[in-house]
């Protein structure tokens, strides 16, 4: 009898052991599915119906798995890590998400999916503020970072229209996404506190990020995308 095949039976036949499958190997590569997004919700849908199934089936590889159905999202958890190495502005940029994000789901400033919207100019404020005086990175090195923030799962961005775009000079606005607070733990607030310590100029430091397995492939992946191990996906690990 195959692994899936209880939750095929369950599923009345709505669901193959392929289906099952393809949204466990969707969980790994991606780290955190969104029923949000459109081309995600089936495998959402299964995930959090079978919960205990796909917990059943992540474990022996490592991961944990975590859903909340609240704001509809499952995020893997790797529970064993090993250590690759992510920029500094890689580094820093998903920190400061993660505490703006801490900041304003506090104070009930999301969507109805858990999202918080920010525009360039109030992002490279905080930034400013909470790096202790670096610039965030200009519109094309930010778009190319936040490929990486959209990897690892933690936050995406919206086009702005062109007309809005010249007004505003914002070509595009972050959205941060709720998976953000698992992928990055709450001790990744204290890890932004000592990069604000540091000396601003020194750009040669690297900081620690954890290597989890399902990258390759992944569409997400582009040309445009860092090249460096900084492109594996980043792990509540890393923020211990």
């Amino acid at each position: 009898m195959g692994f899936w095949d209880h939750a095929v039976e369950a599923s009345s036949g709505t669901a193959t052991a392929s289906d099952f499958e393809s949204a466990a190997y969707r969980l790994l590569a991606e780290q955190v599915i969104y029923d949000a997004d459109r081309s995600s919700r089936v495998a959402y849908s299964l995930i959090r119906d079978f919960e205990r199934e796909f917990r059943r089936a992540l474990e022996p590889l490592g991961f944990a798995l975590k859903v909340n159905s609240n704001l509809r999202y499952a995020c893997a958890i790797p529970q064993h890590v090993k250590s690759a190495t992510a920029s500094v502005e890689q580094t820093l940029l998903a920190l400061v998400l993660r505490r703006i994000y801490d900041e304003q789901a506090r104070s009930g400033h999301c969507d109805e999916n858990g999202e918080v919207t920010y525009d360039l100019i109030d992002l490279g404020t905080y930034y400013k503020q909470a790096t202790n005086g670096r610039d965030m990175p200009v519109v094309g090195p930010l778009r190319t970072l936040m490929k990486t923030m959209q990897r690892w799962g933690v936050a995406r961005i919206v086009d702005t229209d062109e007309a809005a775009a010249s007004r505003s000079n914002q070509p595009f606005v972050v959205v941060i996404r709720p998976g953000i607070a698992d992928v990055l733990g709450e001790a990744a607030l204290q890890r932004l506190a000592l990069f604000a310590q540091a000396d601003p100029d020194d750009g040669a430091a690297h900081a620690d990020v954890e290597d989890e397995p399902g990258e390759e492939g992944d569409e997400g992946k582009g040309g445009d995308a860092p090249e460096s191990d900084a492109d594996d996906t980043m792990t509540q690990g890393e923020a211990a």
